[in-house]
């Protein structure tokens, strides 16, 4: 099954007026140059730049994602954004569950799962994350926590249209650290079949997994070309030009 790669990029709370656009213009005329025909380019800056944002890539290959979203439609949510506001700002995708919002704001798989529904019916592609801290993977326990994780987050509205899962091993996000290759592809292996089980054989093996969690230039090449590996969820390397393009580069054919 050829899926097309996606090389995201979460810019986490990072950006001003003036670099952050100069980030994204930078992004939108180096897609343009990619030799990568079949990659898709995304990125999610924080909420304050989305509009800058949005203008920068105008008429590029780069798509417009934000980095969370709340599950109301509008409402008394003092400091949330909704999905229905995110399309209205022009953003395609949106990121849910991401450890830093799983730890940070406590966020539970329920919640993950209400906010991935909310923003699947505004008509908005979500990147569900999942991964496991460093004292799960210590305890063996990987594989469970990622399975827990996917049958609480992910709705069963989720295809391999609307959906993309992103495999973010806590300990691994921006320390610097990554599992082996033969580790990245044990778990997306299993993340396949947990999906096929959820959603049916045909989404999982139309469903792109990413992998997040120091990918960058240097490593780029041997955790792309693993069979089940469709793609990066960029974090540090996304906020410079030359490094982000590099890993879409390196990306297998």
């Amino acid at each position: 099954m050829v899926r097309k790669t996606l090389i995201a990029g979460n810019w986490k709370m990072n950006g001003l007026s003036e670099d952050g656009q100069a980030l994204a213009k930078g992004v939108a005329l180096e897609a343009k140059k990619a030799a990568r025909k079949d990659c898709e380019f995304l990125i999610c800056p924080p909420f304050t730049l989305l509009g800058l944002a949005k203008k920068a890539i105008k008429g590029s290959r780069v798509m417009l994602g934000a980095q969370d979203c709340h599950f109301a439609e509008k409402g008394a949510h003092t400091g949330d954004i909704s999905p229905v506001m995110l399309k209205d700002a022009g953003c395609q995708y949106v990121i849910v569950g991401h450890s830093e919002r799983r730890t940070d704001h406590y966020e539970s798989d329920e919640l993950v799962q209400k906010k991935a529904t909310a923003a699947i019916a505004a008509g908005l592609k979500v990147i569900i994350c999942i991964g496991e801290t460093e004292a799960e993977r210590d305890a063996g326990k990987t594989i469970d926590i990622c399975t827990a994780q996917i049958n609480g987050s992910v709705p069963e509205c989720s295809t391999a249209q609307n959906t993309v899962i992103a495999y973010e091993p806590v300990w691994a996000i921006g320390t610097g650290r990554t599992p082996t290759t033969a580790e990245v592809e044990d778990v997306h292996a299993a993340i396949r079949k947990v999906i096929g089980k959820k959603l049916g054989r045909a989404n999982a093996n139309k469903m792109r997994i990413l992998y997040g969690g120091s990918m960058k230039p240097s490593n780029a090449k041997e955790l792309l070309a693993l069979p089940d590996v469709d793609g990066g969820l960029i974090g540090g390397a996304s906020l410079k030009v030359a490094d982000f393009m590099a890993i879409a580069e390196a990306s297998k054919q």
